[in-house]
């Protein structure tokens, strides 16, 4: 029997179908730690996770099945997609969040930046406070707000640390928001963010968190700490791609806030029960189409996070990447992923003392991101650290080391090996 290209790639495509059977008839079994076998091989000590996280093998493949279904490949159609429902879901139960409190979003950015148009910045004016270990590319947005009027105070760092006292002398009463990174992105610092939570409220203050460096790493409680807000991007530590990420918005606070971002996935037909599969709205101006009221179109808001922020279309293969990477670290627990970044932290932060760095993550940091000082960091350590194949983050004067569930004790060894004394 001739066996073509086309039966090649249709039996290469029923085989993770297969799998996929046998897998929902008996679940996989959660990794052990450290774990390589999930993520290509490579020579490089990737201790750089902070920036970007290595895309799975199984990420891999759920994107390469869904650009097989985008060339119309029929031996992809008897893939199911990816729900994307149960996407949003899978995320909220992770931060301990309502799947209708959440919605896509293109970035963390482009998340902060709608919470801030829904709070009618910068137009409508009022007090920001916000610190200078939230996330320093951001520095920029809150200067422009302040040349448009808005009353933005900053909260110093002290010992790599924002102290509550101080952000309790910064919450004045009139504060309309506070925002702040969860775990900085700088240093590690985690704040407590009920305690801020509580501060602000207590002035009728609402709060936004960036948790691009907490979910997925350390243990995220939406509802708990009380944040009316939080955004981020999937990159890095839930293990999927650039391009989307996830909104949170508290019920209760978000029902109250006008609406500043219109788009096609906002809005449904005028009658739809709740849900997220709403019927688009419906026209009156094509032929055939059912009389109005003189309006082109008769609609409903979609209930929700989806209906206050969605807008346009967003990238759906990275979707599949997310789903992946969330069914990933619900079988290895976020607690056993933080306590296998701890166990390589310790001894980084023990080896980059003996070499005489000043390290600038404070101690008793729970998150896996370790900071120390440098004059001309990447001027003076890329080219001994390219030598030795071992990837961290260089800057102008400090460099951040960031385990994930792949590193091992070489790495950390290849690493402290290949720095020079301080």
């Amino acid at each position: 029997m001739r066996f073509s290209r086309r039966d090649a790639i249709a039996a290469a495509m029923a085989a993770p179908i297969a799998g996929q059977a046998v897998r929902a008839a008996s679940p996989p079994s959660a990794p052990s730690l450290p774990d390589k076998a999930s993520f290509a091989p490579t020579p490089i000590a990737y201790l750089d996770s902070a920036s970007t996280h290595p895309v799975s093998l199984g990420a891999r493949a759920a994107m390469d099945a869904y650009v097989a279904g985008r060339t119309l490949d029929p031996a992809a159609a008897a893939r199911p997609p990816v729900d994307r429902a149960a996407t949003i879901a899978k995320f909220a139960r992770l931060v301990h969040a309502d799947p209708d409190e959440v919605t896509w979003v293109q970035s963390t950015t482009m998340g902060e930046q709608a919470v801030l148009r829904a709070l009618g910045f910068p137009h409508d004016g009022g007090r920001i406070v916000t610190d200078t270990l939230h996330f320093y590319a951001g520095f920029p947005l809150y200067l422009e707000l302040t040349k448009q009027g808005v009353d933005v105070a900053w909260v110093q760092a002290r010992d790599g640390r924002i102290a509550m006292e101080d952000m309790a002398r910064a919450i004045t009463p009139g504060t309309k928001l506070v925002s702040l990174s969860l775990l900085s992105t700088y240093n590690g610092f985690h704040h407590d963010l009920r305690a801020v939570c509580d501060l602000a409220h207590g002035v009728g203050a609402l709060v936004y968190a960036d948790i691009i460096h907490a979910a997925g790493a350390v243990p995220v409680d939406l509802h708990g700490s009380g944040v009316d807000f939080a955004a981020c991007a999937t990159y890095k530590w839930l293990m999927g791609d650039f391009g989307l990420g996830f909104l949170y918005a508290r019920r209760g606070v978000l029902d109250a806030l006008p609406r500043a971002d219109f788009g096609y996935y906002g809005f449904c037909a005028p009658d739809a029960a709740p849900g997220i599969g709403l019927s688009p709205p419906q026209t009156h101006i094509y032929p055939m189409d059912p009389p109005g009221s003189g309006a082109p179109v008769s609609y409903g808001v979609r209930p929700g996070a989806l209906g206050h922020f969605g807008t346009g279309t967003y990238a759906q293969s990275v979707v599949a990447a997310i789903d992946h990477g969330l069914d990933y670290i619900g079988r290895v627990g976020v607690s056993a992923i933080q306590a296998h970044a701890q166990s390589l932290i310790a001894p980084l932060r023990e080896g980059l003392s003996d070499k005489g760095y000043r390290i600038i993550t404070p101690p008793g940091t729970q998150g896996p991101i370790l900071t120390a000082l440098h004059p001309d960091a990447k001027a003076h350590l890329s080219a001994p650290l390219a030598k030795a194949q071992v990837r961290i983050s260089l800057h102008d004067h400090h460099f951040r080391i960031a385990p994930s569930v792949f590193n091992d004790k070489n790495d950390v060894d290849r690493l402290l090996a290949a720095l020079p004394r301080a």
